[in-house]
């Protein structure tokens, strides 16, 4: 019986996932695929894995550009190169743009719908007191908090346990990359970077 309950409860978490669909420099480029400790990438498309690329925009490295039209992040190195990541971004209206900066990070980070997902989703609701992190969580592995002016803007560079999900525009405006990748966003990022998001 308890065998089932916990079989259960794996489904309702993974169902909670999928309802909120709606939220090291080389000189070479990575074209295979990163080993992973979540299982193979199945449902990434090969364009969004991980790369090293020529970067050409004007900010310094250490700043991490997210380009939400074409679905991709940068993490800005030096002497005109970066790794970027494939990326899942908000649906029409619901996207952050601007300059912020990351306030907080979080290891497997619990997650809590805001009012305004609540308001449009009720059936949210029932996940107002939060659901703790772990595998199951729809924040993934890893999450980078976007601050502006020292408040929390409740907008996140997250982790996904859904990779079909990279590419498009599904969340409730959070900025999405498949487990790996955030882990790999994570190690190499340190409060107060800058996040520019156009």
């Amino acid at each position: 019986m308890e065998e089932h309950h916990i079989a259960r409860r794996g489904l309702v978490l993974g169902s909670l996932a999928l309802m909120l669909s709606g939220c090291t420099s080389t000189l070479r480029q990575v074209t295979e695929p990163i080993s992973s400790a979540f299982g193979p990438r199945s449902g990434l498309s090969p364009r969004y894995r991980r790369q090293h690329v020529r970067y050409y925009g004007n900010e310094p490295p250490g700043t991490i550009v997210v380009d939400t039209s074409q679905h991709f992040l940068y993490a800005v190195e030096t002497d005109g190169w970066a790794t970027r990541y494939g990326v899942g971004v908000g649906e029409q209206g619901l996207s952050f743009k601007g300059t912020a900066t990351i306030g907080r990070k979080a290891d497997w980070p619990s997650w809590t719908p805001t009012a305004n997902m609540m308001r449009r989703k009720p059936r949210l609701v029932q996940y107002a007191g939060g659901v703790p992190g772990g595998p199951n969580n729809p924040l993934g592995a890893r999450a980078l908090y976007l601050y502006r002016d020292g408040r929390d803007t409740h907008f996140r560079i997250h982790g996904t346990n859904e990779p079909w999900t990279i590419g498009t525009a599904v969340s409730s405006g959070c900025i999405r990359l498949i487990n790996d990748d955030i882990i790999d966003l994570y190690d190499r990022t340190p409060l107060g970077t800058t996040v520019v998001v156009v």
